[in-house]
């Protein structure tokens, strides 16, 4: 991958803790040593994203099955779907919940057994199965919930972060600008310096904060995987462009993220829509461009590099002729 233009690194720790990825990172720093490529590590907080617990193992729904949400696994006839107490606190009878970027969806149909001072629990009918797994993303269509800026394992991995060499650190739903102070500050009380936040904007509130989240970050991240679910899918396109233009106006770095070459995960060559996402991407100013299950766990990731590096090497070519354009970075 490096060899094909892979220029850096994001390691997700709302699955994994650098003290795990100790390994990985090592196996990096060799790889870039032994190419000639410099060391670029961004590390992915868990941040105030509200995401499914601990399973014993994944499993499978197909629509119509039935399910239940509570705040642990225990003794059931249903599967069970383990979520934090604010999620359940605030569901309601006839809500849906996205759940992995909404490949997964459910509605829930009753209330479950209940135990004073326990949170509520909930029966729910798939509408659009899948694979559910340990730390996937979850939300309820309709409502922003959110736990705290910087999570204990966030604080627990910063302290590692200066010794490791990371050298960006990417904040998952950005609400406001003083998320990113937040942020900032712990990094200063680990002294770490010299480390780009990168600031995600996945919700409509950090949409709509954009202005005072561009002043404080030094990169905005258009995350269209939930982005895609704060609004009617049709809407994200123009809300990705909108973004960009603001970032353009104010000089700010932005990187596009988000299937942008999903087919790939399964198939040696993309499809024609991708590609040309990853060409207007360029076009509209991209100074980053990042894929993520399509090298992390897809079966081409050389590949995907390869036709990343391209394609977005050929929109640089469009717009050098058309009066110049910033280069791209092409993270993993």
């Amino acid at each position: 991958m490096l060899q094909e233009g892979l220029n850096g690194i994001r390691l997700n720790l709302s699955h994994t803790s650098l003290r795990l990825s100790t390994r990985v990172i090592h196996a990096y720093a060799e790889a870039c040593r032994n190419t000639g490529v410099s060391e670029n590590i961004i590390i992915d907080l868990h941040g105030p994203e509200q995401r499914v617990g601990i399973l014993d193992s994944p499993f499978s729904l197909k629509a119509g099955d039935h399910l239940i949400i509570q705040h642990e696994s225990a003794p059931n006839c249903l599967p069970i779907l383990p979520l934090s107490p604010s999620i359940l606190e605030a569901v309601q009878i006839n809500d849906r919940l996205l759940i992995q970027d909404g490949s997964i969806s459910l509605q829930v149909t009753g209330r479950g057994q209940e135990s004073e001072g326990i949170a509520p629990s909930f029966i729910c009918r798939v509408l659009r199965g899948g694979t559910v797994s340990s730390r996937v993303s979850v939300k309820i269509e309709g409502k922003e919930i959110y736990g705290p800026v910087l999570t204990d394992e966030d604080l627990d991995n910063l302290k590692l972060a200066k010794d490791l060499r990371i050298t960006g650190i990417m904040q998952p739903f950005v609400r406001s600008g003083s998320d990113i102070c937040r942020v900032r500050r712990a990094l200063s009380d680990f002294g770490i310096t010299n480390t780009k936040i990168y600031a995600k904007i996945e919700s409509l509130a950090g949409y709509e904060q954009l202005d005072s989240i561009i002043r404080e970050c030094d990169v905005i991240v258009i995350a269209r995987g939930d982005l895609g679910q704060a609004v009617p899918l049709w809407e994200l396109p123009a809300l990705q462009k909108n973004i960009a233009e603001r970032c353009r106006a104010s000089h700010k770095p932005f990187m596009v993220v988000t299937q942008m070459l999903q087919s790939m995960t399964a198939a040696p060559v993309p499809t024609r829509a991708e590609v040309s996402d990853i060409f207007n991407a360029v076009l509209d100013g991209a100074s980053y461009l990042m894929v993520t299950g399509e090298t992390a766990v897809g079966q081409y990731p050389d590949l995907v590099v390869r036709y990343l590096k391209k394609t977005s090497a050929e929109a640089e070519k469009y717009l050098e002729s058309h009066g110049g354009c910033p280069p791209s970075s092409i993270l993993l």
